[in-house]
């Protein structure tokens, strides 16, 4: 106990220095000394790459966290972010700049050394230790991994980040210069590459659970990632057929997928884990901010119409073919399922934590949860719900800000969306890509893709990628997709709405349409700047050898 005590302070030591980004190390002689007598202490160091969330109300930082997770689509076409405090408002409407005038706030957590340099510390120490070689391969891969996937995120953020992999002095740290984006992708890959097989398929569960490390499931699936994110469809198609081979398979229900009591099931391929009920930093707080006043929360991030019309008729036709059906003085009837579980509209019937509930009402101006109210309410109408489905679940938290709900970075119906748009890329149309497709969508309740309709690369890339767009909606991957495609012009910009005007009643929750839609914002984005996130004017100025982002 007494030397599990010291890894707190240790790592402590790792992010409280500010001198330098880069320049967070622990200066206490333990951590060369008696640290690393046996396997515990190699546990419990490695314990501290996984911890430290990007919290901003603990200000701890780390590898992954729900936050960033949910906060992400906000800086796409599927959310709006109304508080700019929270960091991510102006990557939405363009407005970003390295700081000052327009306040980037918790996302400048995003470029982070902290972690990387925990694992670099970790992977210059263990060695040390005198444990099996199997147990030193494994603990170096999960550190490596970690690692590698701050890279991933900082190099499709930012551009080309300093890649450094050994612990520096501060004089060396204020001499690092950015190394290219093809640089870091590359190292990465070479990393996933070579960690994957020292990694297990799975975890024990149980007493002692190890739930909750990294997986070569996890190590393959994010290579596979980033080669379709850089048109490496052969290798991307080779790392599909891989994770598929490892006994991922799609949970049953869309709904509890994202549920806290359904948390390993078979479709989650790398996860962030928390525990609720606790006074600590490892409670997932950023349920309680996607429901609104009225269910208890902030109503921070609130889906956009572009998001909601994405979606398709049960038909598999979308709402702007004349054939398909639909209504707009009834728009949410007879649609693909997976809106109703990701998106609360106006009418549905919504029930509280104590499974009461009743009809969610933005429009009304006596509503608590009027859009105007400027109370913790959705300025579009909409709420995310893919995370609050049941709020009853987390009434044994403590409530919706203090959860143990893990969040999902990789799931397996990623993979196989990812080979069916690898496929089509490379011109590999055949059954595969078919079924890929509609796996997912049988799985939601959809119907078959239609082979009349959707018979050529130019229509199959038009259903992939909206596909990708529903089935992964509020989970962070979206702005992702607009990057690699480029087609900030087409969605980024201009006005932005939520839902359309009206009155809904209270007794049946029938809407009846009045207006047009709610206006939110009008949105810049300049392609030769938006594509990349300026760097924080915070770290240039600590390292003189940073240059900025062109445009900011």
């Amino acid at each position: 106990m007494k030397k599990l005590l010291y890894i707190p302070i240790l790592l402590l030591a790792l992010s409280a220095c500010k001198k330098n980004f880069l320049d967070r190390q622990p200066t206490d002689s333990l951590s060369n000394s008696s640290l690393f007598s046996d396997s515990s202490d190699v546990i419990a160091a490695l314990n501290g790459c996984y911890s430290g969330w990007s919290n901003p109300v603990s200000g701890l930082q780390g590898w992954a966290d729900g936050y960033n997770v949910i906060y992400m689509d906000a800086c796409s076409d599927n959310v709006y972010s109304q508080y700019p405090w929270e960091g991510f408002q102006a990557y939405g409407n363009g407005s970003a700049t390295p700081g000052g005038v327009v306040p980037n706030g918790n996302s400048d957590n995003l470029y982070n050394y902290v972690t990387i340099q925990k694992c670099n510390w970790f992977l210059s120490n263990v060695t040390r230790a005198p444990i099996s070689t199997g147990l030193l391969a494994r603990t170096q891969s999960e550190a490596r991994f970690i690692r590698a996937y701050q890279y991933f995120m900082m190099s499709q953020l930012y551009g080309g980040v300093p890649l450094v992999t050994s612990s520096l002095t501060p004089a060396q740290a204020d001499a690092v210069q950015r190394t290219t984006k093809d640089s870091v992708t590359q190292f990465v890959l070479s990393e996933l590459a070579a960690i994957a097989p020292n990694l297990p398929v799975a975890y024990s569960g149980g007493a002692g659970s190890e739930i909750g490390r990294i997986t070569r499931g996890a190590a393959v699936a994010l290579k596979a990632r980033i080669e379709l994110y850089t048109g490496d469809y052969a290798d991307c198609i080779t790392d599909c057929q891989q994770v598929m081979q490892l006994g991922y398979a799609l949970y049953p229900s869309y709904t509890d997928l994202f549920r806290e009591k359904f948390a390993e099931n078979s479709e989650v391929i790398l996860d962030v884990k928390y525990i609720g009920n606790t006074s600590t930093s490892n409670t997932n707080w950023v349920v309680g901010v996607m429901p609104s006043f009225t269910y208890g929360g902030w109503s921070s991030l609130d889906p956009l119409q572009s998001l909601v019309d994405a979606y398709e008729m049960t038909n598999g036709k979308t709402i702007d073919d004349p054939t398909s059906g639909y209504d707009a003085s009834n728009p949410f009837a007879n649609r693909d399922p997976r809106l109703a579980a990701s998106v609360v509209y106006p009418g549905e019937q919504y029930p509280y934590a104590d499974g009461s509930s009743n009809y969610y009402d933005p429009l009304d101006a006596s509503s608590s949860d009027f859009y105007q109210s400027g109370n913790n309410t959705s300025v579009t109408g909409y709420l995310e719900k893919k995370f609050t489905a049941v709020l009853s679940d987390y009434n044994g938290d403590n409530g919706i800000f203090n959860t143990g709900l893990s969040m999902i970075l990789i799931r397996y119906a990623e993979i196989l969306l990812m080979d069916a748009e690898a496929k089509i890329e490379s011109g590999k149309i055949d059954a595969t890509v078919y079924n890929d497709l509609n796996q997912v969508r049988a799985r939601a309740g959809m119907p078959a893709v239609d082979q009349s309709v959707y018979n050529s690369q130019a229509t199959l890339r038009t259903l992939v990628r909206r596909e990708r767009r529903v089935e992964l909606a509020l989970e962070g991957l979206r702005w992702f997709d607009i990057q690699r495609w480029q087609i900030g012009a087409q969605v980024m910009a201009g006005p932005v709405t939520g839902a359309r005007l009206g009155t809904v009643n209270a007794t049946t929750g029938v809407v009846t349409y009045t207006g047009g839609n709610i206006p939110v914002e009008t949105r810049l984005f300049d392609p030769s700047k938006n594509y990349l996130w300026p760097i924080p004017q915070s770290e240039i100025d600590i390292n003189k050898q940073l240059k900025q982002n062109p445009g900011y």
